[in-house]
């Protein structure tokens, strides 16, 4: 091919590859520019400068050799690229550093060779400007639902042809038991959309929870609309799932309006989704209406919310048990997904045998420290004492309002209560000597001596050694032995501390190292609902 020949010819052919392949015009004649900026160099010396131009106007095409003024001689690193102002102002005695002369190379016929090398150059560029345009294309279209067709699947996983795109449907976003082959129509989810080497990959999903929470949408006009608000899924994919949905209109009933006239809405829904079942459930800004609420189709006793370690304790009537908790788990697992609890079942007995429990420890504390009969121990527990350090700062007049109680009575109490912490006390002093305890991790922020004792009889005895911890050398954590899920025990496991705590700890002794520096003012944060 002659680079010479009509001028316009170079144009056309940039024009209809930008439209078949649906990409800027510029793209295309920048891959033109790149391909006879290779051949030139090939031809003229690859040590050059050359610039290659298309007027897209007048599809005049120039080729120029550049040459770029340096400062001095031994700055020139390339001759054939730089020359230095001493020698330039002896071509043009007006130059300064930094201009570039220039000079129009002839244009020139391609060979076979160079004809080659300029097709796999316009080609790789095009083929990456289609990458980018999909890219963007998709990466903007993340949460929404695709049509396509099925191209070809391996090994499980799904290949969809998307029209301008293709995704891939993983085997573990598949729905159970679903056979799809080739040339199926298939509807997805994008769930995400990665940037690689071979190009942009579009995930897809079927099992995805956004995935049904946009067949809602779709399906259902006040979703679609913004006045119901679909604010959390869970799915256990083409089995059950549960969709939490609120609205602050009081005049439409959410749950209503996601079945329709005899199921007719949630039922579209249900057969692109293989039959799984699905339990709308009315959301509440109360966490422990809203897990009531989740746990349906089973009836709630009670709930004990413990915000701290996002944990809930839902005690149901014996009958409700297994409804609670479901087929292997499945309705409690669901619920615990929708809310953001974890979610922990107990029967009306079970509850009541742990209070008992709970019970007769501290009565027995109370008899030990206090040197009380039973009865008296367990009037204590019936109002709200719950350790030693409870009765000793609760104000006399205070304890003098409990039936039977008399000044000379709470005041011997007290006393017997003092006493016993300041036995504590000396006795907790003996441990940390004994054990050789630093100063420093005793001063530690949020370090109690009971707690440090813990820490020293696990060979925890200054911050240096705390700091090289983690949370779970605090907290326990789980393995897997035997194919049984086991829990090891944590340093402080009898201090119950929370996540945030064990991190706040270890974190406040690596800041005393001075491994790492120390946070902006707030120093506590908590994290919200998800």
């Amino acid at each position: 091919m002659a680079i010479s020949a009509n001028r316009l010819e170079l144009l056309q052919i940039a024009r209809s590859v930008a439209a078949e392949k649906n990409i800027d015009e510029k793209v295309v004649v920048s891959a033109i520019e790149s391909a006879i900026q290779k051949a030139a160099l090939s031809r003229y010396g690859a040590a050059l400068d050359i610039l290659v131009r298309i007027d897209q106007k007048s599809g005049e095409l120039t080729i120029t050799r550049r040459q770029t003024v340096v400062a001095t001689r031994d700055e020139v690193i390339n001759e054939l690229q730089q020359i230095a102002l001493e020698d330039a102002v002896k071509i043009d005695a007006k130059v300064e550093i930094g201009h570039v002369f220039t000079e129009a190379l002839p244009l020139f016929d391609f060979g076979r060779v160079m004809s080659l090398t300029g097709k796999q150059v316009i080609t790789q560029k095009v083929r990456e400007a289609e990458r980018a345009k999909q890219f963007e294309e998709y990466q903007d279209r993340v949460g929404e639902i695709v049509n396509g067709t099925v191209k070809r699947v391996e090994y499980g996983n799904i290949f969809v042809d998307l029209g301008r795109g293709e995704g891939v449907i993983r085997k573990d976003q598949t729905l159970p038991r679903e056979n799809l082959n080739m040339g199926d129509r298939v509807r997805a989810y994008i769930y995400e959309v990665k940037h690689e080497q071979k190009g942009p990959q579009i995930f897809l999903s079927r099992a995805h929870p956004g995935f049904m929470a946009k067949l809602f949408t779709q399906e259902v006009p006040e979703i679609y609309d913004g006045v119901i608000e679909i604010k959390s899924v869970a799915r256990d994919p083409a089995s059950r799932a549960k969709i939490a949905v609120f609205t602050s209109d009081n005049g439409i009933d959410p749950v209503g309006a996601c079945v329709g006239m005899r199921g007719s809405r949630v039922q579209a829904v249900v057969g692109e989704l293989g039959g799984e079942k699905i339990d709308i459930i009315p959301w509440s800004p109360d966490p422990a209406t809203f897990i009531v609420n989740a746990l349906q189709p089973a009836e709630v006793a009670k709930v004990v919310l413990d915000e701290d370690e996002n944990r809930v304790e839902v005690v149901v009537p014996e009958d409700q048990l297994s409804l609670a908790i479901g087929r292997r788990g499945q309705n409690v697992r669901l619920a615990s997904q929708l809310t953001g609890w974890s979610i922990d079942i107990l029967t009306e007995d079970q509850e009541r045998e742990r209070r008992e429990k709970e019970t007769a420890t501290l009565v027995e504390l109370f008899i030990n420290a206090l040197e009380v009969d039973d009865m008296m121990a367990r009037l204590l527990v019936s109002e709200g004492f719950e350790k030693i350090e409870d009765l000793a700062n609760t104000d006399l007049d205070d304890l003098m309002t409990i039936e039977g109680f008399d000044e000379e009575l709470a005041t011997e109490l007290q006393a017997r209560a003092n006493d016993h912490l300041e036995r504590q006390a000396r006795e907790l002093e003996e441990k940390i000597k004994s054990l050789n305890i630093e100063s420093d991790l005793l001063n530690l922020e949020g370090m109690s001596p009971q707690m440090a004792i813990a820490l020293a009889q696990n060979g925890v005895t200054s911050i240096e050694d705390l700091a090289g911890l983690v949370s779970d050398d605090l907290r326990g954590w789980f393995e897997v032995k035997n194919g049984e899920k086991v829990r090891e025990p944590g340093y402080l496991d009898a201090f119950n501390l929370s996540q945030s705590d064990a991190d706040a700890l270890i974190m406040a002794a690596r800041v005393g190292m001075g491994w790492v520096e120390a946070a902006p003012s707030e120093a506590v944060t908590t994290d919200g609902l998800q």
